[in-house]
């Protein structure tokens, strides 16, 4: 069973994800969400940028309906999304694959890295709203180096879908948000 922060995580980002907040994910909020990401770059949809971002957060999608949808209805809950959350731990290789395109789409300019402002572009895309990013990004880079690398990346991204530890840096990965075990 998820715990309080594992719960509290997840939450944050269906929130995010759920774009038309109806309680449920499903394709057209990946599909929004894919239109917002390529709007926020400026990319006219046709580009070969705007389908390749489209096409993460798509396989994204399917990904995250085949592990979880157990009712086959063509969406996916919360509850349902937390119980994929459960066997993270045991299994993190989903989260690796998932860490490895995300990390992709988010390094927009292809230099193998995310600058701060890369991650902050992330951050406000997911919520829809300007984002103070700094104070999280310091905590993400571990190493101090003003990006993340691909390894770090995929690290941070374990650490907040598999991971169970509020001092851990991946936590906070899609930034901060109110939590009783780590005050922000």
């Amino acid at each position: 069973m998820a715990s309080e922060l594992q719960r509290r995580k997840a939450a944050v980002v269906f929130g995010a994800m759920d774009v038309d907040t109806d309680g449920y994910l499903t394709e057209s909020d990946f599909a929004a969400l894919a239109r917002r990401w390529t709007a926020s770059r400026g990319l006219p949809p046709a580009s070969a940028q705007a389908r390749r971002l489209t096409a993460i957060m798509m396989g994204w999608w399917e990904t995250l309906l085949a592990a979880s949808d157990d009712d086959g209805d063509g969406r996916v809950t919360l509850e349902e999304v937390l119980a994929v959350v459960d066997g993270l731990a045991a299994d993190t290789a989903p989260v690796v694959m998932t860490a490895d395109a995300m990390f992709d789409a988010v390094d927009e300019d292809g230099d193998g890295r995310i600058s701060a402002a890369e991650y902050r572009q992330l951050i406000e895309t997911w919520t829809g709203r300007p984002t103070d990013t700094d104070e999280v990004f310091e905590l993400l880079d571990g190493d101090g180096d003003g990006h993340l690398s691909g390894d770090e990346f995929v690290v941070l991204w374990t650490e907040f879908w598999a991971g169970d530890d509020p001092n851990a840096a991946g936590t906070w990965v899609f930034g901060r948000f109110g939590s009783p075990l780590h005050p922000v």
